[in-house]
């Protein structure tokens, strides 16, 4: 049982709180200087985006008598990405309708969010936390690192962030070629590096790239700027769109990391269109998942069908705001900038 005489007291003091409040102001400043629109998604939802590794939580609902549906479960969303992207999909519609029409329809939208992960734990993770999601309508992968880049700086006063593709930092750091070594290469090199590996790993090839990437890679960044981490494998893609690079020939997801003080801080894609591959890459999901012993999700209809109405070309990307500010306040666990942390909520 909690120690009831003092967890109902806030785990953060009120000057991590204040710097809190003064980051999100920076936020919004940030993003209205550069026209986005801050929009509201639904918290809980009929569907999520199935990921192989993300636990969103399940909420079983109250029987509705106007349908007669009884004990319907729902998601508290891991992402308000799925609502967004549907968003998206009408403001393209309603730009042709007012013949391009920037301020009636916007081409940039952002949110500051909750959200909710189980099966997370450490002191970088909270069940309950606040992502700050943004998408931009014809954005190039290049210019979406770019504003990551910026944003960062201005939260953070840190310099441009370096930006270095994944197959490039695992040369430098590990000495070997993630797009191409076999699952065995890298259990011998996490061996040798004396990585302790968890036995549940298995031979599942993007959970020992994973570790590496954790315990050989990251730690080597630099620690006086950011680091944008680009062009991930294939196979972990998500959302992102695959493409053959030019440079070596492989195929590999435009999605990028931003990395600083050895802590990822935001996710982001050059997002994938085409609803058939999606559905394609839930399958797949769906499919990991049971083989891990997680309960299959079902499709993100709804997202669907908004993409095969015509989801257009954009880039999007989810930040860490507890993260930030741990950053920022040079806390060393997230429960020191949530007031009130699962534990004691």
């Amino acid at each position: 049982m909690p120690d009831s005489a003092s967890d109902w007291k806030p785990s953060a003091s009120w000057r991590k709180l204040r710097r809190r409040a003064e980051l999100l102001r920076q936020l919004r400043a940030f993003f209205a200087e550069r026209d986005f629109l801050e929009v509201e998604t639904p918290l809980l939802s009929s569907e999520t985006v199935v990921e192989a590794h993300i636990d969103p939580l399940a909420v079983t609902l109250p029987d509705d008598p106007r349908d007669g549906q009884r004990g319907r479960t729902g998601w508290l969303q891991a992402s308000p990405e799925a609502a967004m992207k549907r968003l998206l999909v009408t403001a393209a519609e309603e730009a042709e309708e007012e013949g391009g029409d920037e301020e009636a329809t916007p081409r940039n939208i952002y949110q500051i969010a909750r959200a909710f992960r189980g099966g997370e734990a450490g002191r970088h993770h909270n069940l309950e936390f606040t992502l700050v999601e943004w998408y931009c309508i014809g954005q190039s992968y290049d210019d979406a690192m770019t504003l990551l880049s910026d944003l960062a700086s201005k939260l953070l006063g840190m310099p441009a962030a370096e930006r270095v593709t994944y197959r490039e930092a695992f040369l430098a750091h590990a000495e070997i070629d993630p797009l191409t070594a076999e699952t065995q290469e890298l259990v011998a090199l996490a061996t040798a590096s004396g990585v302790a590996a968890p036995p549940a790993l298995g031979d599942d090839r993007d959970a020992w790239l994973d570790l590496l990437l954790t315990e050989l890679v990251v730690p080597r960044f630099a620690r006086e700027r950011p680091t944008i981490l680009c062009d991930y494998p294939a196979t972990q893609a998500a959302l992102a769109r695959v493409e053959i690079d030019e440079g070596h020939g492989h195929a590999v997801a435009r999605r990028f990391e931003l990395f600083a003080g050895g802590v990822e801080l935001a996710n982001g894609y050059w997002e994938l269109l085409d609803a058939d591959e999606l559905r394609g890459r839930t399958a797949t999901a769906n499919a990991l998942r049971k083989a891990d012993g997680r309960m299959e999700l079902p499709p993100p209809e709804r997202l669907l069908a908004a993409m095969e109405s015509g989801l257009p070309a954009c880039c999007g990307c989810a930040l860490g705001l507890d993260r930030v500010v741990m950053l920022a306040t040079e806390a060393t666990s997230i429960d020191e900038v949530i007031a009130f942390p699962h534990e004691r909520a």
